[in-house]
């Protein structure tokens, strides 16, 4: 018995915030956050939660499977709609489901891995035979618009995958971890926890940038050494979408060619938990990679969290 990916979805708000936008809110320019970032516009959302966006992608994963047949929710998300109940939960009741488990799970930008992870692991061991894994998040709102190192990185938008169980083994392995001394370089209080409000992000850039490449490259290696999968052999790289420079590095040291690598975070920038499934379902549904090919997934996040995963669609 094996676990697939049966489909693939993903779900963004309409408005759309360039850099000539940002312009005019901060000190900043188009040619400054391109060269730095490779991110050219984002996603903002006005008025739709995390759990909208987690249930319009989690829709379109499903596309005419009946919602009442999953029997797990897992969404993970740093920016839930409330602390409890569960943003899955909200997706759950949005899709008339009443009996699956739900939860979320808070591992940042590393969520959607981590996620994954978990649902996979369920699944080998209980009576669930169909799983949605989401990676949804609303960053807009947890962001200070006066911060021009932070406020040009990050989008809103969520992706999601459905799992079932499979005659083939096509999660053929997982790398996570995390390590917690490195808290202070990019976290976000909780509420009573400092004194203020409000709660916005913090970001030490150049300390999280060395950190990031050195551990998505190390987790990434070793995911394919656990799968004795050759980096050769990967069809396509789908990195969390943080920056362009971490991505360029880290396929350098993994020893993956450009155009083995898919980047989307020029539309989108930063969705933290939802960029990797958001860059799978724009693969699927580009061409890119069809039935039978291998993808390795890699991501990193406050925390901090790093996680990677290798399957064959």
């Amino acid at each position: 018995m094996g676990i697939k990916i049966a489909s693939v979805g993903a779900y963004v708000p309409d408005k759309v915030l360039t850099n000539e936008d940002l312009e005019s809110i901060v000190e900043t320019s188009d040619e400054w956050i391109t060269t730095r970032t490779g991110i050219r516009e984002r996603r903002i959302s006005e008025v739709e939660t995390t759990s909208d966006l987690a249930t319009k992608a989690a829709i379109s994963a499903l596309k005419s499977e009946i919602a009442e047949d999953v029997d797990l929710f897992i969404t993970a998300t740093a920016t839930p709609d409330m602390f409890f109940p569960s943003t899955a939960c909200l997706v759950q009741s949005n899709l008339k489901n009443k009996r699956a488990v739900a939860f979320d799970v808070s591992a940042a930008c590393t969520g959607f891995i981590y996620a994954l992870y978990v649902a996979d692991s369920i699944m080998r061991t209980k009576e669930i035979e169909r799983a949605v894994v989401i990676g949804a998040e609303r960053f807009s709102k947890i962001i200070d618009w006066n911060d021009r190192t932070t406020c040009i990185l990050f989008g809103d938008g969520a992706g999601a995958v459905v799992l079932e169980k499979s005659e083939n083994e096509c999660i053929l392995g997982f790398d996570i971890g995390a390590d917690g001394s490195y808290k202070d370089l990019l976290r976000v209080e909780s509420i009573g926890s400092n004194g203020e409000y409000p709660w916005y992000l913090h970001m030490k850039g150049n300390e999280v940038f060395k950190v990031a490449v050195r551990t998505m490259a190390g987790s990434a290696k070793r995911v394919l050494e656990k799968t004795g999968i050759s980096s050769e052999d990967i069809k396509l790289l789908v990195p969390h979408q943080a920056n362009y420079r971490i991505i360029d590095a880290v396929s350098k040291r993994v020893g993956i060619k450009n155009d083995k690598i898919f980047i989307n975070l020029d539309k989108y920038g930063n969705t933290s938990a939802a960029s990797i499934p958001i860059a799978l379902s724009e693969a699927v549904k580009s061409g890119k990679v069809g039935k039978g090919d291998l993808v390795l997934m890699v991501a990193f996040g406050g925390g901090f969290t790093w996680g990677s995963c290798v399957v064959r669609l």
